[in-house]
């Protein structure tokens, strides 16, 4: 953020994180040294070229082309580590982060035993004021059973710190009501659900999945400034929208929303779905691959005209509506 006492306030607070995916956060270094466990070495400068991209599609290869350079448990741990020291150089001290299990099983990897070592690799971080927690993420895309699977694989993990299940992916492909069960299920097994909904998709789609599926918090869900019945909803259950301005801008979801193919940060609909009451807990998405910190988003939120007071509510609520009861007693 600008250097204003404001802006270093903003800095010095604890702060949360609930929409962030592990394997979007790898910075260009870490990267290089992956590609060198690959026996194909990249300078970081010749990484850093590979995180330049256009549009969405160009996004999704580069998101491919990383994912792909995970290969076995002591890969998915120096990620938990680089995603940890940048995680407490911004003084966030509880987050939960999305684990991709849907690309895990789809690499016929073991979900499991990344998990493990992923825990092993945060529990030092406990002790330097970092809480994380975890999210298993199947892919809508690629079907109800793939998703049931991810779900199987969190009942295997049965621990603790796994406290939601989710889906991402290609919201216009597969029905929301197929994947009923799928939540039904993982209702029963006492995981938190959530699902990214509303991002390029319809105020439908998060209609679906609050009254289909039962999910208690939305990924993105900007799509709700086109439905004021919507809004109302929202509001009045108190349904928290995870959302991710500079993602939204990058992927082109910000313009598709507000039919404006120029769309800027300034025109970001955060603030008006804020001040109806609908709760937001801002993030980033996939930070290193959309070039932001969540300083940053708090800084592209006070270009859209939130004060200051505004902005520290923000803060708040991503404690507030944590799924863990750790996040929420950690709430300033």
């Amino acid at each position: 953020m600008p250097v204003t006492p404001f802006a270093q306030h903003i800095a010095s607070l604890p702060k949360a994180e609930l929409h962030l995916h592990l394997e979007g956060s790898i910075h260009p270094a870490t990267v290089s040294a992956l590609t060198a466990r690959r026996g194909s070495p990249l300078a970081e400068n010749e990484v850093r070229q590979r995180y330049t991209y256009t549009n969405f599609l160009g996004f999704l290869e580069t998101f491919k082309w990383i994912t792909s350079l995970l290969l076995e448990p002591k890969d998915y741990a120096l990620i938990t580590e680089d995603l940890a020291e940048h995680l407490l150089s911004q003084n966030v001290v509880y987050a939960e982060v999305t684990l991709s299990i849907g690309v895990m099983l789809l690499r016929k990897q073991d979900p499991e035993a990344n998990f493990a070592a992923i825990l092993e690799a945060a529990e030092p971080f406990k002790s330097r004021g970092l809480n994380l927690k975890w999210i298993f993420d199947a892919v809508r895309h690629f079907g109800v059973d793939a998703a049931m699977r991810v779900l199987e694989s969190a009942q295997a993990c049965a621990c603790p710190d796994l406290v939601a299940f989710g889906i991402g992916g290609d919201e216009l492909s597969v029905a929301t009501a197929d994947f009923r069960p799928v939540y039904e299920r993982a209702a029963d097994s006492g995981l938190h659900r959530l699902i990214h909904a509303g991002e390029v998709g319809g105020p439908e789609k998060i209609r679906e999945a609050i009254e289909l599926l039962g999910v208690e918090r939305i990924g993105h869900g900007i799509a709700a400034i086109n439905d004021p019945a919507l809004m109302d909803l929202l509001a009045e259950r108190q349904i928290p929208l995870e959302i991710c301005p500079q993602s939204n801008l990058l992927t082109g979801a910000l313009g598709r929303q507000l039919s404006l193919p120029d769309a800027t940060i300034e025109q970001h609909p955060l603030p008006k779905l804020f001040r109806h009451g609908i709760p937001v807990v801002l993030s980033t998405d996939d930070p290193t691959m959309f070039h932001t910190t969540l300083l940053n988003e708090y800084e592209n939120a006070a270009r859209m005209g939130l004060s200051d007071q505004e902005l520290l509510r923000l803060v708040k609520m991503s404690f507030r509506h944590a799924f863990s009861k750790e996040g929420t007693s950690a709430a300033t």
